[in-house]
């Protein structure tokens, strides 16, 4: 796995589950494209990014968020949660494998048309080699999701189709 989609989907899970406690709105049910893109500290300029769409209704975001903050408790020693005006600040200390990251990620948006999340983490010791990194996900609503789509279906940038809810089912119990 790259570092990119490895710090993508870490941040993700990580900052879907603890937005719970600020009870920030669901997403609107449909069809989202999110991009995705970081840079870090070894490279002159952001990284190319991905463009992913996922089919979402009620259930499979809630179920997303649920998963995202069970991650969260078994991964992070500190998650401090607030509202900056209409952002959601998150200050976070995580172990990831043997390395330490601590993070800030701000999310900012309506939900219901679009969102942007802004993360800036350092790592220690080296993360794959990285001190430092930073990632950005921009999401919009698109419309209904697309004939034959269920729930939680997904379309990676390189055309790879996967449903979240059927990964999640198949993922082993955490104590």
């Amino acid at each position: 796995m790259t570092f990119r989609l490895f710090s993508i989907a870490v941040a993700a899970c990580l900052l879907a589950g603890p937005a719970l406690a600020i009870d920030y709105p669901a997403r609107k049910p449909g069809l989202w494209e999110i991009q995705t893109g970081e840079g870090g500290a070894t490279t002159a300029k952001a990284a190319p990014g991905q463009t992913i769409q996922q089919c979402i209704d009620a259930a499979t975001d809630k179920a997303m968020r649920e998963m995202g903050q069970g991650m969260g408790k078994d991964m992070c020693s500190k998650q401090d949660l607030r509202l900056e005006g209409v952002k959601l600040v998150i200050d976070s200390v995580c172990k990831i494998g043997s390395s330490t990251a601590t993070s800030r990620a701000v999310m900012s948006g309506d939900f219901s048309s679009a969102y942007r999340v802004e993360s800036k983490s350092t790592y220690n010791p080296p993360l794959m080699g990285r001190t430092e990194g930073t990632s950005v996900i921009d999401a919009k609503w698109v419309g209904p999701c697309k004939p034959g789509q269920k729930p939680g279906d997904m379309v990676m940038a390189n055309g790879m189709k996967m449903n979240m809810l059927d990964a999640m089912a198949k993922m082993p119990a955490r104590k």
